[in-house]
């Protein structure tokens, strides 16, 4: 990956439905060459894939919190997929320090918030939680 690869990532980051011409006059480089490159960085799975956002005002889950999860012993594969398979864990990530895992939860409510924490904390092989709530996003 080069500088001219970085440049056209960075360009989808912010918007991925740039169309091909925009995207290579910004570059300064060839349709031809964006078209190229894209399918290399997708075939190679640089690329896997593009998405939308939606502002967070508008989201189904309007509670969002992030877990810390410390993970008792060496049981780290049976809570990964107890948590995976909880609907309210949007995203789940694997962490160094102090904290084993962090996950992503979404609610539609305080109480439905409460009793996902609940479920989770009575997950075997969990010795530890710490959870905030998402006030705002800026970026």
């Amino acid at each position: 990956m080069d500088d001219t690869d970085r440049q056209l990532i960075s360009l989808l980051r912010k918007d991925a439905r740039l169309p091909v011409a925009t995207l290579a006059a910004k570059l300064g480089v060839s349709r031809g060459t964006v078209s190229n490159r894209l399918r290399k960085l997708e075939d190679g799975q640089t690329i896997v894939g593009y998405t939308l956002r939606l502002r967070p005002d508008a989201e189904p889950n309007p509670i969002r919190a992030w877990m810390w999860v410390l993970v008792d012993g060496n049981q780290t594969r049976a809570v990964i997929a107890s948590l995976l398979g909880e609907p309210a864990v949007a995203s789940l990530h694997d962490t160094n320090g102090r904290w084993d895992l962090l996950a992503e939860l979404r609610a539609e409510s305080m109480t439905e918030l409460s009793r996902v924490l609940e479920r989770i904390r009575l997950t075997a092989g969990i010795a530890n939680t710490e959870t905030s709530i998402l006030l705002a996003t800026y970026r």
